[in-house]
């Protein structure tokens, strides 16, 4: 599950309720409209949408979400906004967030967007050059307005994005000993396959933002609640009254809380039992009574870890996800595993090994893959996999099939677009079709008018033809590097075009991508697509992880482009510029990323080593990537029967409780959906074997939703930077951390290991 915006995450309008730390619509909810009316949010009965946009400061008013923010006549626009100070400093931003990304996403799945880290960032950066020097300096003086801030932001984003592939699907082909051994020697041809993801997705990307931004918006209610979020978070810091103060304190909020967490996550490595982590059963253990229960509590993995990453994740997502998924790691690791063990059906090895200290005999690990025969002789771990993989399927698709209008307008706006696209080329050899006319007509009622002038459009000759380029390349490059045949790279791409098509519109309608669902059918489909070709399981299931790769790097990198022209669209920034600056940063995120997980692979090995029976990464997305393409490729079907059939009960408990969250918890029935559990977060609950997260999330939404009702003020004006700040902290640390450990100076090597259980943390 770690696919971005889905981690990213999958309840966000259900936890606008209980804390306000997402763009909150005035609700309508679906029941509530005709049943021909296209899904949406919020608007009244004036074609007006009320929109609240708590945690960025207090911008609140009334506008029409289909036309692009008034010219405030205070604020100075600047007329070259596609500068070198906007593009270096976005790659920077972007780049901090693809590293801090890569280790968030390998410890529990989780990844984050760089739109609003960029925009607060990139306004503190520039404002200050900006006023420090005059223009008589022209890389870093000069005026700066919201609409360069939005290439910064842009920049940023592109730069950010596609890290989501290196903590699912390219880790699970090396645990599954698919390409070659050593990461560092793959890398080029890594490199190649992110790279034809990248494009394939920005020049697919470049004519929906008159799709869905211009042509359907209004139509569809496509209000792309993040990118409106940020377009009124740069909007409200360049106002001319009170915007830089806000702008000021935001940057100072989350200055200090990247360097408090940053700071922490780096000195910690040389005390982790005193500084990082708290083992307490542990010192019961050696220091206590009631020995034999403590030490079967550590075993488990109940302690608790100072990671300032995941208590700001717990700020922006909520009691309920936060909640949510800590009582998963309860009923997995604290109640379900436990019987298992105990009744006989899951097995757990000792921790240090069976020439450990007889002082820690009785310490176990209970989170090994490397069993000799998983079906009948399992570890806890790869038992609650597949109730943890299954029902995060099962939920996410049955959370998109309850969204059954968005399909249905998906599938009239995918209709509408090959109308359009027909009749555009009928015109252009100078003839005419009536039908293809009446079928790509946009009503005056749901027209938008574009800002952008003409000369300000991306022209097809500048993506078109790259399109075509990219797709024949991502044909060559699989067929090459992977030996896929043509037909299952075509079946890939057309995977991709449908999945992103449908990942926009979920995301402009509810905030939430369907990257797993994506993700999931793409390798159902793919392995399905392998089994009628009768090949061998290891060429089956590279397939089935880089086909499905494809989907989801489509869809990712789709959804984040189309968000970015929504943000300009708001602020009118020109969408040529925006184009220019998103292509530069995906430049950027195709060497990065890459780079990234080859730094981790090497600093921490046990990343792609089912071996290890520990690590400090426990990379739950690709175990589950890795746990679909086993199933649907292995004609062995190694699942333990009784974790099977657990796992088709769960799963049919986590469909009911979407069902009746969405179906019956609607009209006054609605404030009850935030005490509904968020069913896919508790299913991540059973693929991470770690509890330390979930109590650390819990910790941040229970201390976000204190403040919020204490401080409503201060709460809306510092919570996303202080929680963006705490996440960046902690990722960039751990990069640094990595860096420490393949140059023999990390806290292993040089540290203490008091109060560690087996005297080794």
């Amino acid at each position: 599950m770690a696919e971005k915006h889905e981690h990213e995450m999958e309840s966000k309008k259900e936890e606008a309720d209980m804390l306000d730390t997402s763009p909150k619509y005035s609700d309508n909810s679906d029941t509530a409209r005709a049943a021909d009316e296209p899904p949406g949010d919020g608007e009244g009965d004036d074609g007006r949408i009320t929109v609240s946009v708590p945690g960025f400061g207090e911008v609140e008013e009334a506008f029409d979400p289909f036309v692009p923010f008034p010219h405030d006549p205070g604020v100075v626009e600047g007329e070259n906004i596609l500068r070198v100070r906007s593009i270096v400093l976005g790659l920077i931003c972007g780049s901090l967030v693809n590293a801090s990304n890569i280790y968030l996403g390998l410890k529990t799945g989780w990844t984050f967007s760089a739109n609003l880290f960029g925009a607060i960032l990139g306004f503190a950066i520039i404002k200050f050059f900006s006023r420090a020097l005059s223009e008589n300096f022209p890389i870093l003086g000069g005026k700066f307005g919201p609409k360069e801030n939005n290439i910064v932001q842009t920049t940023a984003t592109a730069a950010g994005g596609l890290s989501n592939m290196f903590v699912s699907a390219i880790p699970a082909l090396y645990q599954l000993g698919l390409l070659s051994k050593n990461p560092r020697d793959d890398y080029w041809r890594i490199v190649s396959f992110t790279a034809v993801c990248a494009y394939f997705g920005f020049f697919f990307a470049t004519p929906l933002r008159k799709f869905f931004i211009i042509y359907l918006a209004r139509e569809l209610r496509l209000v792309f609640p993040t990118g409106t979020a940020t377009a009124m978070t740069i909007r409200s810091m360049h106002a001319a009254i009170g915007g830089a103060e806000m702008g000021k304190a935001k940057t100072k909020a989350l200055s200090i809380a990247f360097s408090i967490a940053f700071t922490l996550r780096v000195v910690s490595q040389y005390a982790l039992g005193i500084l990082w982590d708290w083992h307490i059963f542990t010192w019961f253990y050696i220091w206590g009574n009631y020995k034999n229960l403590a030490i079967h509590v550590e075993n488990w993995g109940w302690f608790i870890e100072f990671t300032p990453a995941f208590i700001g994740s717990g700020m922006l997502v909520g009691v309920n996800v936060a909640y949510s998924f800590l009582g998963g790691s309860i009923l997995a690791w604290g109640i379900i595993g436990p019987a298992l063990v105990h009744n006989g059906a899951a097995y757990g090895i000792p921790a240090l090994g069976r020439h450990g200290p007889e002082k820690w005999k009785d310490y176990m690990t209970f989170a090994s893959l490397n069993l000799k025969d998983p079906k009948h002789h399992p570890s806890p771990r790869y038992w609650l996999l597949w109730p943890g993989v299954l029902m995060m399927i099962v939920v996410s698709f049955t959370e998109l099939f309850c969204q059954y209008k968005i399909i249905y307008y998906a599938g009239k706006s995918v209709f509408k677009g090959l109308a359009m696209s027909l009749n555009a080329i009928v015109k252009a050899v100078g003839k005419s079709s009536p039908w293809l006319e009446r079928r790509s007509a946009v009503g005056k009622e749901n027209l938008v008018e574009d800002s952008a002038s003409e000369e300000d459009q991306v022209k097809w000759w500048m993506w078109g033809p790259g399109l075509v380029l990219v797709i024949i390349l991502i044909c060559v490059v699989l067929a090459v590097q992977y030996h896929m045949p043509v037909g299952m790279s075509i079946l890939s791409i057309l995977l991709g075009f449908i999945f992103s098509f449908l990942a926009i519109q979920c995301t402009g309608v509810t905030d939430i991508t369907p990257i797993t669902t994506a993700s999931k059918a793409s390798q159902l489909v793919l392995g399905g697509a392998t089994k009628g070709e009768h090949w061998n399981v290891t060429r089956a299931q590279t397939l089935n992880l880089i086909g499905g790769a494809v989907a989801n790097g489509a869809a990712n990198q789709s959804t984040d482009l189309t968000v970015d022209f929504r943000v300009g669209f708001l602020l009118r920034t020109p969408p040529k510029l925006q184009w220019i600056a998103q292509g530069i940063g995906s430049v950027v995120t195709i060497f990065l990323a890459p780079g990234m997980f080859v730094l981790f692979a090497k600093a921490y090995p046990c990343i792609i080593d089912l071996e290890a029976t520990t690590c400090a990464f426990s990379a739950p997305s690709v175990s589950a990537w890795r746990a679909v393409a086993i199933a649907v490729t292995d004609p062995t079907f190694p699942i333990p029967p009784s974790s099977g059939i657990f796992a088709i009960c769960f799963s049919i408990l986590g469909f009911l409780v979407v069902v009746f969250r969405t179906f019956y918890l609607t009209g006054q029935r609605e404030r009850y959906r935030a005490y509904v559990p968020n069913m896919m977060a508790v299913g991540l609950a059973f693929v991470l074997p770690q509890t330390v997260y979930g109590t650390a999330m819990a910790v941040g939404a229970t201390s976000a939703r204190i403040w919020a009702k204490r401080n409503p003020a201060g709460f809306d004006k510092y919570c996303y930077a202080v929680a963006a700040g705490l996440i960046a902290g902690e990722g960039i640390g751990g990069v640094v951390n990595a860096i420490f450990q393949i140059a023999g100076i990390s806290g292993d090597l040089k540290g203490s290991n008091v109060a560690c259980p087996g005297d080794s943390c």
